[in-house]
């Protein structure tokens, strides 16, 4: 395939709000060593990204400035050493960087086939949240069939995800959100219970569904405040999962609880981590979740589909908290 020298992508003029992402033309990437040039059909937008788009959460060393982090399409261009892949193969993929664009180098150990009966929108959304979801609930947090697991933000998309994939999976969820419409989507994803939390409280519902025990697992995107109450309503044995700090990173809290009910509070970030363990992530993905996606057991959940000239509308769609799942973008 013949290449054009440039393409459309979207950059960060400058720290602040959604109006500093900007159209601009940048030259077509060549893949590396171990890469691929993925030609995007549709491209996520994620929390990470906003994160960048204010200044917080910079690219790492060596990354393009380029937003962007899941995407899907046909790859048009092999790295040396591929040999996993070929010209044409239609993947979705998990890349450092540079997806709000036309074109877009990935790591080919972190790609993965396109489940059947996916559409490329439908596709691009799934490898942040599903590898977020995956490693810490089922592998830090180590979420058993039939352990009570609750996640906060069940409307979004680690929140759409996370209660699709413990639900199929064997576990009873119970997931936070605001307001009865988001709520009621939540339960009807898998939730056993959806707590608002605008008038529920999350720790007196989780005791009393678990007949005053607890929850075992809770994957949180909130912090401030709720790291507190999440420890209240952690069962003994029980697993918090920090991913995301809404409500700020700095807290105090009462470390006996966490002995007496030997808890574990654990977290972590993805981009950072390396390209074969994340390429350990993807393996998991298709051998455990990938076939109940096939089946239609879990789908990723689209509220919003925009062209990529519009990305700084995606990322006012997502900071209005008004949405169900992932906000995509196609070129």
């Amino acid at each position: 395939m013949t290449l054009p020298p440039t393409m459309t992508c979207i950059e960060i003029a400058e720290p602040g709000g959604p109006e500093v992402l900007q159209p601009t033309t940048r030259p077509v990437p060549e893949p590396a060593p171990g890469e691929v040039l993925i030609q995007v059909a549709a491209a996520g937008v994620n929390g990470p990204d906003l994160y960048q788009r204010r200044g917080f959460y910079p690219a790492p060393p060596g990354v393009t400035d380029i937003p962007g982090l899941e995407i899907a399409g046909p790859i048009v261009a092999l790295g040396d050493g591929v040999a996993e892949w070929a010209a044409g193969d239609t993947v979705c993929a998990l890349a450092p960087g540079g997806g709000y664009a036309e074109y877009c180098t990935a790591p080919a150990a972190n790609c993965l086939p396109v489940p059947a009966g996916l559409t490329p929108v439908e596709a691009a959304a799934l490898p942040e949240t599903f590898f977020t979801v995956w490693t810490n609930v089922f592998e830090r947090a180590r979420l058993q069939p039939g352990e009570w697991f609750l996640v906060h933000g069940g409307g979004g998309g680690i929140g759409t995800t996370a209660i699709q994939m413990a639900s199929r999976l064997g576990s009873p969820v119970i997931a936070t959100e605001g307001g009865p419409d988001k709520c009621a989507a939540c339960v009807r994803l898998g939730a056993e219970r959806a707590v608002d939390y605008f008038g529920e409280d999350f720790v007196e519902i989780a005791k009393e569904l678990t007949g005053g025990k607890g929850v075992d697992v809770i994957l949180d995107i909130v912090g401030g405040d709720y790291v507190a109450r999440n420890i209240a309503a952690l069962a003994r044995e029980g697993r918090l999962v920090q991913i995301a700090f809404n409500k700020g990173s700095k807290v105090e809290i009462d470390l006996m609880p966490v002995m007496l009910k030997r808890l574990t509070i654990t977290g972590s970030t993805l981009r950072v981590q390396a390209i074969e363990r994340k390429a350990e992530i993807a393996r998991a993905l298709i051998e455990r979740v990938w076939p109940l996606i096939e089946s239609g057991d879990i789908r990723p959940v689209i509220h919003a589909t925009l062209p990529l000239a519009e990305a700084a509308e995606g990322h006012r769609l997502m900071e209005g908290a008004g949405h169900v799942g992932k906000i995509m973008l196609t070129p």
